[in-house]
């Protein structure tokens, strides 16, 4: 791949131990890179992702969603290094992060494209893009709702339920997972659509293609209802109209070490295997 001549860090400083490790990364990239620049500021200013060749993402998972959309706007690669908890986005961990981030410059890396979702609502509001997930709940109680699927074809069903979650790929080891969704090859370019509890007994999430745009509108048109995306952006649906969901034009491309196995991630972060036993 090619060598990283300017980065650009983003640092969360909430995180323990995340800006000194990355004032050691940034006295590496002094040594290795012609430039680099870095802000604890989010959203980013206007002009920072300008001409960069990769964003250094210091802190959790939550901390690169906040700042896929933008990066992803630009095409400008992410690194995550991570100061948080499981840490799926920020594959590169603070303890080894040091010692291989010479060879990342250089170019020792890979990089896997991960696909994003578009949401949109009646209201005239902005759309917003996520890397992770959209979630309709009911805006203000939590009530039960009877939300009502649809795709260009027609309707295709609805659910009594607490909500639904729509996910990436890569999203489906957060919300997804916890409700029973599948894992899905972050690689893969669908949309998954997962109910949350949901009033029966088969509750079966659904995969769509790329080319589906999805439609959901409470069937009573008497609630108004919530889209939470990635766990921060919202959107509002009134009674009566609805929420369009799709596989955004957009894509985020995520830099990892060169050996990165995405599922061997997911056997070490969840102690899941699909076997009796752990193979050697």
């Amino acid at each position: 791949m090619q060598a990283l001549k300017t980065i650009v860090f983003f640092i969360n400083e909430t995180k323990s131990g995340a800006p000194e490790l990355a004032k050691e990364l940034m006295a590496i990239a002094e040594q290795n890179c012609e430039s680099f620049r870095v802000t604890a500021e989010y959203p980013f200013p206007d002009d920072f992702l300008n001409d960069a060749d990769a964003c250094c993402v210091i802190g959790g998972d939550g901390t690169l969603l906040g700042v896929a959309e933008q990066c992803a706007k630009k095409s400008v690669p992410v690194i995550g290094i991570n100061r948080g908890g499981l840490g799926f986005l920020t594959t590169f961990s603070g303890e080894e992060a040091p010692q291989v981030f010479p060879d990342v410059i250089n170019g020792e890396y890979c990089v896997t494209q991960r696909s994003m979702l578009h949401a949109s609502s009646g209201n005239g509001e902005v759309p917003h893009t996520a890397l992770n997930d959209a979630v309709i709940k009911e805006i203000h109680s939590g009530d039960i709702l009877n939300l009502e699927v649809c795709n260009e074809a027609g309707w295709i069903t609805d659910y009594l339920c607490d909500g639904i979650i729509f996910t990436t790929p890569t999203g489906s080891t957060a919300y997804n997972l916890s409700a029973f969704g599948p894992l899905i090859d972050p690689t893969a370019d669908v949309l998954a659509m997962t109910p949350i509890c949901p009033h029966t007994l088969s509750n079966r999430s659904i995969i769509f293609n790329s080319e589906t745009e999805l439609k959901v509108r409470d069937a009573s048109e008497s609630k108004t209802l919530q889209v939470i995306l990635d766990g921060a952006n919202r959107l509002t649906v009134n009674p009566g109209t609805s929420v369009s969901l799709k596989v955004s034009e957009l894509s985020l491309s995520l830099i990892h070490q060169k050996n990165f196995n995405h599922f061997e991630v997911v056997r070490t972060k969840l102690k899941w295997t699909g076997s009796h036993k752990l193979k050697n």
